[in-house]
């Protein structure tokens, strides 16, 4: 290969030291390698040697695009490949990838993207020699259709060390006769389309999508993503299952429960589609990792049921520049939002420039919900990720949908931007900037875990149920405190000007707020710490936590 041409195709045997030479560059951290090797079997059949042809001139014009996509993509420094043609032996290096960057990250997708467009674009066909005869020339353009039985061998390596998988294949596979009907992954169906085709699959192929929220709105984005070859899933979700999810997040069984949501859909991905790529956090997303965990997107989907964490995406969406799709379901009806800052579109912010609380509206385990309406919403939030991913027409923009499920009506609202926002969203740094200092403060400070609420009465806290009435009827706490240990306060009231709180907190006493699942109480508990209230505390998991209300 000379200095110049980043992609070729050679008749004799490839060197990757001469290669890696091409790439060396004081400025980059990270350096990645691919190499395909010719291995002795295939689909269960003994392979003596392979023979390669291309068309040369439009596979190095081809290739060429390839590698300058990826550079421009991923934003790496520098990208070569090398192709063999003629007849290999066993152990024989087929195709080499290399790519320098600044930082690994970069280096790996831009290595994958070449990889998987140089299968599926490039003029190349193979023929396999089998001991009992061979299989005839075959179009390389199908091989990443069965990645599952792909017989490569990539050789990976950072600036940090080095990591082999050896498994003396080659680069190309192909369906045999031999596969077993169904055991491969097919996206025909949707390449059928002309606004899909195969362009649009490498294009899914080389995306990467964090769906923050593994529940009833996460799982139908996460099947249908899974499914249609996106490439890379990345999966947020700090909670465990439990029974009463299961009605909504069909993925998951009445086993499962108790286990953490991430690793469950994680799970869920790879049974679905071993070609997708999956990175999981059982954690929840906050200000302080969240730059970092979603970095490198090319979309994020928000399938969350609360509003601090709609807003947090929306700033971090604005921060990273990144397209973010927002949805909400409120027992039968739900809205739907993209926030696209590389377009200019409004945000949540444009809409609502304060960020709602926590608790104003109930989430699906306070206000009910029926199964489908996550389902209907998160399948349009999947809809709607193909038609950004894949730059398809008539995507929402600058707009709310609203799905009446109940009367099955759909409507929608426009959400004009803000005119202080020309130059980017002019409320998300600050919002973020005040985030970052205060979960740094507060993160395990707001929220304290006791047994039961004797428990904390003997540890000094006043105790202050914030439920409303109702609730304290249907499931009263009283049974567990002295009636005059236990004070009654409403979540609605704390939310008011503090002049107007019906009780008088006293700066030397220590208070913990009671709700029925504790997002209501942390939030009010938020609420009075900007107000001076040092001392308030919020129970962890709130009274259900306690075993105190009959779940449902």
């Amino acid at each position: 290969m000379s200095p110049e041409a980043r992609f070729s195709f050679a008749t004799s045997p490839l060197d990757p030291a001469v290669l890696r030479s091409l790439l060396t560059d004081p400025t980059c951290g990270g350096y990645v390698a691919f190499e395909g090797w010719v291995r002795n079997h295939n689909e269960g059949a003994a392979v003596t040697h392979l023979e390669y042809e291309a068309f040369e001139a439009l596979g190095v014009s081809e290739g060429e695009k390839i590698i300058a996509e990826a550079c421009a993509k991923f934003g790496v420094d520098n990208a070569r490949c090398a192709h063999r043609v003629g007849a290999l032996d066993l152990g024989d290096m087929a195709v080499w990838v290399g790519v320098s960057a600044a930082h690994r990250d970069e280096a790996f997708r831009a290595c994958r993207y070449i990889i998987d467009e140089v299968k599926h674009r490039l003029p190349i066909w193979k023929k396999e020699h089998y001991v009992d005869g061979d299989s005839g020339w075959v179009n390389c353009e199908r091989c990443a259709e069965h990645a599952q039985t792909s017989a490569t061998a990539p050789t990976v390596s950072t600036a940090h060390g080095h990591a082999h998988r050896h498994d003396h294949g080659h680069d190309h596979d192909h369906g045999h006769p031999l596969a077993s009907p169904g055991a491969a992954v097919d996206y025909s169906r949707q390449m059928s389309l002309p606004q899909v085709g195969a362009s649009g699959q490498a294009r899914l192929r080389a995306s990467r999508v964090a769906v923050i929220g593994a529940g009833g709105l996460g799982v139908p984005v996460m099947q249908y993503l899974a499914g249609a070859g996106v490439g890379t899933l990345i999966v947020i979700d700090g909670d465990r299952l439990e029974a009463s999810n299961l009605h909504r997040q069909t993925w998951y069984s009445l086993t499962d429960c108790g286990t953490p949501k991430a690793e469950l859909a994680a799970a869920r991905i790879r049974a679905l589609n071993p070609d997708v790529q999956v990175e999981l956090y059982a954690s929840r997303l906050d200000a302080t990792n969240g730059a970092q965990r979603l970095a490198g997107c090319d979309l994020l989907i928000d399938c969350t049921d609360n509003f601090s964490s709609k807003f947090l995406l929306n700033d971090l969406a604005e921060e990273l520049r990144i397209p973010l799709i927002l949805a909400s379901v409120h027992q039968f009806e739900g809205q739907l939002q993209v926030v696209d800052p590389t377009r200019h579109s409004s945000c949540l912010r444009c809409i609502w420039p304060e960020a709602t609380r926590d608790g104003v509206v109930g989430n699906c385990a306070e206000a009910g919900v029926l199964g489908p309406v996550p389902g209907v919403l998160g399948t349009l939030q999947a809809l709607e990720a193909l038609k950004i991913l894949l730059d398809l027409p008539q995507r929402l923009r600058d707009e709310l949908l609203l799905v009446d499920l109940l009367g099955l009506g759909i409507s929608r609202v426009q959400a004009a931007r803000n005119t202080a926002c020309q130059n980017g969203c002019a409320l998300a740094p600050a919002a973020l900037a005040i985030a970052r200092e205060k979960t740094a403060r507060e993160e395990t400070d707001l929220e304290l875990h006791f047994e039961g609420l004797a428990a904390a009465h003997e540890a000094g806290y006043s105790i202050i149920d914030i439920r409303a009435a109702e609730e304290r009827h249907q499931s009263p706490l009283d049974a567990l405190l002295p009636q005059a240990k236990l004070l009654n306060l409403e979540y609605t009231a704390i939310l008011g000007p503090p002049g107007d709180l019906p009780l008088d907190l006293k700066a030397e006493c220590r208070y913990l707020l009671v709700c029925s699942r504790g997002i209501r109480s942390r939030s009010a508990c938020a609420a009075l710490r900007e107000r001076g209230y040092t001392a308030v505390y919020s129970l962890a998991g709130g009274a259900l936590g306690l075993g105190v209300i009959a779940r449902v």
